[in-house]
């Protein structure tokens, strides 16, 4: 008997409330605050033919290192040498179709009366996968043998036994091993989670609804997602924007895109688009894939579930060797900074197709803050973190202040967490004033964080991007502000550091300052009202000489200290 849609509907409901009892699981779970706090990780379900069914609403570059990894294990192993309690691990771009080497997938098998029913999954950002710089993460890394371990999709788990060998291998390549050993003990026990449940329901619904479900599921995103393509005009569209550098030899490196929309067939086109750079803000095919569905998820039908069906209505078209499609052995570390612009490029091209959906420029990056030094207590620690920035003005709204967009959808790391666990103190934490660009609705603000190593040296990396390159508004909007890294000495003088830097030595005496870029604005600044302008000032986000400068009514409008 075939199942309804109706039932297919429940049976998705039933499967997303598992993945998202598995993310809190592994959030409550993990050691470190990169995962327990900001969320970095997803989880998602898979059919016994490697399709992704559901995947949690968390980070939506994580959707790439998900989609190819269980057809590679099935590849690999083939369905007879998988058995129940096997667990299986991968990192690595090329070999496992991963985006970056700190996102580590653990994949499980579910049976039922032997039978390969289903694979629960996760995904974690780990704080450190070993390679030449602390947090795996710092400019200067020009392949992927400098970036970390790379993990083939192997074994962890035989037939519910631990591959003590293979652990131990994995643990002895990175800083802090027994922070990596906890983060790993929480994938294995949030898939554990997510197989109990699923039996559960594999026992309710009986293996045979699960199977035609799974099927159903996905079919229904797929006609679901061509209906939503064939709501934009036919047409072909274009645009091209700017990544800031590769932290290395390359500045100023052009991205672009046309878009064909035919019906319900959409294709993106990413030819002209500058080579593959030396430096690790690579992005390969999977990534780039992953940035495509995640704009037409967005801009079409947000609330559309994530699944393999998405990629039904769409054809990416990205020359090997060119920075969004980059060829063996490049680096890709930092691939989140030139997929940020990806979407940056997607949106400028698709603004005239619809213009209510779009949003200005936004941030831009994954701006990133990676510490390693020796605690007072004489063990090592590295501390990573990633910060948000502004959110581009909407159709009928700002853009939100300091947080996460697009493709990194994580939270903004409380300054509690930080203090209680590393050696650094937050001076400063604010939102960056008139960084947000003007429009009829303006775009967000950037983020301000000061860190001082307490009573030790501690060496610092980090990623940068809109930094150069401001963030664009749209349909009459003005830029955003840039951001920037710079150090602060002790008699108060402020040096600007390179936008990418890596393994810098700072003091005691001396504070790291990260500042992130706010957002563009939309529509004309001339069309905000009297009100918004007062309440932006009030608001002391922006100064009157920035609202007289780009608001002409402002001139009318008696603003006044508070």
């Amino acid at each position: 008997m075939t199942i309804s849609p109706i039932d297919a509907e429940l049976l998705r409901n039933a499967m997303s409330s598992i993945v998202d009892e598995m993310f809190i699981s592994l959030m409550k779970s993990s050691y470190s605050t990169n995962i327990k706090e900001r969320k970095d990780h997803s989880t998602a379900l898979f059919d016994k033919n490697g399709r992704v069914v559901v995947q949690g609403e968390s980070m939506p570059l994580h959707l790439a290192s998900m989609l190819g990894l269980v057809e590679i294990v099935l590849e690999k192993y083939g369905e007879k040498n998988i058995n129940p309690g096997d667990v299986f691990l991968s990192n690595d771009p090329y070999v496992g179709k991963g985006s970056h080497l700190p996102d580590v997938a653990m994949a499980a098998p579910i049976f039922y009366d032997n039978q390969l029913l289903l694979f629960v999954c996760n995904i974690a950002h780990h704080a450190d996968i070993g390679g030449m710089s602390p947090g795996s993460m710092a400019g200067g890394m020009t392949e992927i043998y400098q970036e970390g371990l790379r993990i083939p999709p192997i074994r962890l788990f035989k037939s519910g036994k631990l591959m003590e060998d293979v652990m131990d291998m994995i643990l002895l390549n990175v800083r802090v091993p027994e922070e990596r050993r906890g983060d790993y003990n929480a994938q294995i026990a949030s898939n554990k989670l997510g197989i109990k449940r699923c039996l559960d329901l594999i026992k309710k619904w009986g293996p045979k609804n699960i199977d035609e479900g799974c099927d159903v599921i996905i079919k229904s995103v797929a006609k679901r997602t061509r209906k939503s393509v064939s709501s934009l005009p036919d047409g072909t569209y274009t645009f091209e924007d700017i990544v800031d550098d590769d932290g290395l030899s390359r500045k100023n490196i052009v991205l672009k895109v046309s878009i064909t929309v035919k019906k319900d067939q959409i294709i993106f086109d990413f030819s002209g688009t500058d080579p593959q750079v030396e430096g690790n803000n690579n992005v390969t095919m999977a990534g780039l894939q992953a940035c495509c569905l995640y704009c037409i998820k967005v801009l079409l039908d947000p609330d559309c579930p994530q699944n393999h069906g998405m990629l039904d209505p769409i054809s990416i078209i990205a020359p090997e060797g060119t920075i969004v499609n980059a060829a063996f052995p490049s680096a890709s570390a930092a691939r989140a900074q030139t997929g940020q612009r990806i979407v940056d490029v997607i949106f400028g091209a698709l603004a005239s197709a619809c213009p209510e959906n779009i949003i200005a420029a936004g941030n831009g990056a994954n701006t990133s803050a990676a510490f390693f030094g020796k605690s007072k207590h004489g063990k090592y620690y590295v501390y990573l973190e990633t910060l948000g920035g502004g959110a581009g003005g909407r159709s009928y709204k700002d853009g939100s202040d300091g947080i996460q967009i697009h493709m990194t959808n994580t939270s903004n790391l409380p300054i509690e967490a930080l203090e209680s666990e590393y050696p650094l103190m937050i001076e400063r934490y604010e939102f960056v004033k008139d960084s947000g660009g003007a429009g009829k609705y303006r775009g967000g603000l950037g983020i301000r964080r000061d860190y001082r190593p307490i009573k030790h040296d501690t060496t610092f990396s980090g990623q940068g991007e809109r930094f150069v390159n401001k963030p664009w508004g749209i349909f009459g909007g003005n830029y955003g502000g840039t951001g920037h890294f710079s150090i602060i000495q002790k008699n108060g003088k402020k040096i600007r550091i390179a936008n990418k830097p890596s393994a810098l030595k700072i003091g005691p005496n001396s504070v790291i300052s990260v500042v992130t870029a706010g957002a563009g604005g939309y529509g004309n600044p001339k069309n905000r009202t009297k009100k918004q302008i007062k309440d932006d000032f009030r608001s002391e986000k922006f100064s009157k000489a920035f609202l007289l400068k780009n608001y002409p009514q402002s001139k009318k409008i008696k603003l006044e200290e508070n």
